[in-house]
């Protein structure tokens, strides 16, 4: 699986993840390229300004959203926490 990174991904990364989270996101997205459904990762379809885009959860209330941009490519849109990705 091909993963890419937005420019916008790559900003909330920074400025919303501490170093422990980052490396939990890096251990998430590895596991998504080995088993993109993993029970852990509870893989599911957003809706509403989402419509289109996938989550994944990096554990409590943080998400890492990303859409299917081809038949083995990703592209990871946003990180954050309900709050954040969610707010109108």
């Amino acid at each position: 699986m091909n993963i890419d990174f937005s420019r916008n991904f790559d900003r909330q990364f920074h400025s919303r993840l501490t170093a422990v989270q980052r490396q939990q996101a890096l251990d998430i997205i590895e596991l998504f390229i080995d088993e993109p459904f993993h029970k852990d990762l509870r893989n599911h379809t957003l809706y509403g300004k989402w419509k289109g885009y996938r989550s994944i959860s990096l554990g409590g209330d943080l998400r890492l959203h990303f859409k299917e941009i081809g038949a083995n490519r990703v592209i990871f849109e946003a990180v954050g926490n309900h709050n954040q990705l969610y707010k109108s």
